[in-house]
């Protein structure tokens, strides 16, 4: 698990990297906008002044709190680009492991998530190359296990999913992660945006 806390802690100073770029960039962007918007406000209040000061005010303000609700949403689009960016980065570290590392991380969620009688199925890619490794750690992981290797793949990056009988559990990390970004997004968030 070290190397996960090694991955994260790198994915989370990359991460927090480009979320401090796009924000300032956001940032610069809903200034330029407030910017345009208050000369515009200025020149209607001269032109209008005849009007009366109230009429200005009131016009200043629509116009502030249309430029600052375009900043919040231009600043909420890209915060959603960095958390998605995060997930995907995290996927690809994922992916990206060393063959032990990868085959131990299978092995722990197939121990975890199985009970011992599943067929573990894993993609095209990955059947031939840790599929057999994957179940025989996940067996020594999983005291009394009998995980078998399943001829069958899945389309999957990276990850497992098992199979008992009719009964199938998705442990493909795609699945996982989006899992994941539902119930982990307000945290990611806070993270990336101190």
């Amino acid at each position: 698990m070290n190397g996960i806390e090694k991955i994260t802690a790198r994915i989370e100073q990359d991460a927090q990297q480009e979320t401090n770029s796009l924000l300032a960039e956001a940032q610069a962007k809903a200034d330029g906008i407030t910017a345009s918007y208050r000369e515009k406000a200025d020149a209607l209040k001269a032109a209008e002044k005849a009007k009366g000061e109230k009429a200005a005010a009131d016009r200043l303000e629509r116009l502030t709190g249309s430029a600052d609700m375009e900043a919040k949403k231009r600043l909420l689009a890209t915060k959603q680009r960095c958390i998605d960016e995060a997930f995907a980065k995290a996927q690809k570290a994922l992916l990206d492991l060393p063959r032990d590392e990868y085959v131990t991380l299978l092995a722990q969620i197939a121990a975890q998530a199985g009970s011992g009688e599943e067929e573990l199925i894993f993609s095209p890619a990955d059947a031939p190359k840790v599929g057999a490794a994957v179940v025989e750690k996940a067996n020594a992981l999983k005291p009394g296990a009998h995980f078998t290797l399943s001829v069958e793949t899945r389309e999957m990056e990276g990850g497992l999913t098992l199979k008992n009988g009719f009964v199938e559990v998705n442990c493909a990390f795609e699945t996982q992660l989006r899992l994941l970004r539902e119930t982990m997004a307000s945290q990611v968030a806070q993270i990336l945006f101190r």
